[in-house]
């Protein structure tokens, strides 16, 4: 329904590279590139900056972000709204979450969903990966929302949601001045990692494994099990983390933490909805459907 060039621009800019844009919506990079250069051709006005392999947003393309997030979450709506037409939806549903989700990107998904479906009562239980699967096999909740994906065959995956788990520390690291470090210094940085059984844990082993590096050989100062209690050791310490973007935006703006490129290693995931096998129900679609069409800024 939409001019798909907006998609591609929305999507540049969201990732801030053109080559993760072009595999997210499976097109080739050059074609990425004409239609951001159609898009400046028209308004007359550059949307990127270029730095060798690095992008950042002009002022004309923050503008037209801003944009493109208010017109996906209108055509969201609209779709949405004129597919639950002459539906009521009432009952219970039991969600379980990952800690990183549950904090950080769940909390206004499920304020909109209960001011349109107020006669839905939900509940969260927040545990980490291990534990949802447990639940969800014991019948605990309806459905879970899992960082990774698991590989246990007796529960279906359904993407949700692309993250990307980064390397920071607090802004006066000494690291944070130069931006980027090298394999051999990230093995001698002191490190905090989470708990065993965790999904963001899982998702760094199998990125650093390509690389030769167990998560062994890091020099791990300490095992933290929330995401929370990492942030605020960050804070006082020079311990560096991996973590997902989307719980260090607020330190990220008021710069109180930096990110920091790793030669040679990029870690991206998905958050999966999990479920068994079987009869879908009404209600757990529901909220799956609302949160497939939810505008994430």
């Amino acid at each position: 329904m939409f001019d798909f060039r907006l998609k591609v621009f929305h999507t540049v800019a969201k990732r801030l590279n053109f080559t993760k844009a072009a595999d997210e919506l499976c097109i080739t990079q050059p074609a990425v590139s004409k239609h951001i250069q159609e898009i400046e051709s028209y308004f007359q006005l550059k949307l990127f900056d270029r730095n060798g392999s690095k992008i950042k947003l002009t002022e004309a393309g923050e503008t037209l972000l801003q944009y493109t997030n208010q017109l996906f979450a209108i055509y969201n709506k609209l779709e949405f709204d004129l597919n639950e037409i002459n539906h009521r939806h009432s009952g219970q549903l039991r969600i379980g979450a990952s800690t990183t989700i549950a904090q950080y990107v769940l909390p206004p998904l499920l304020a909109d969903f209960h001011k349109k479906f107020a006669d839905i009562q939900v509940t969260l239980m927040i545990s980490n990966t291990e534990q949802i699967e447990q639940a969800l096999q014991n019948k605990d909740i309806d459905f879970g929302i899992i960082e990774g994906q698991s590989k246990n065959t007796s529960f279906k995956y359904t993407e949700f949601l692309k993250d990307e788990i980064v390397l920071v520390a607090n802004i006066n690291h000494p690291v944070t001045i130069k931006g980027r470090i090298q394999l051999d210094e990230l093995l001698k940085a002191p490190f905090l990692l989470r708990e065993p059984g965790s999904g963001t844990l899982d998702v760094i082993a199998h990125a650093l494994k390509p690389l030769n590096i167990k998560l062994s050989q890091l020099n791990t100062e300490m095992q933290l099990g929330s995401t929370e209690s990492i942030k605020s050791y960050l804070l006082h310490s020079n311990c560096m983390a991996f973590l997902s973007i989307y719980s260090i935006l607020k330190e990220l703006k008021s710069k109180e933490m930096s990110i920091i490129d790793v030669k040679g290693l990029s870690i991206e995931r998905s958050f999966h909805f999990i479920q068994s096998y079987g009869e879908v129900e009404a209600l757990p679609d529901l909220f799956m459907k609302f949160a497939g069409r939810y505008n994430f800024k």
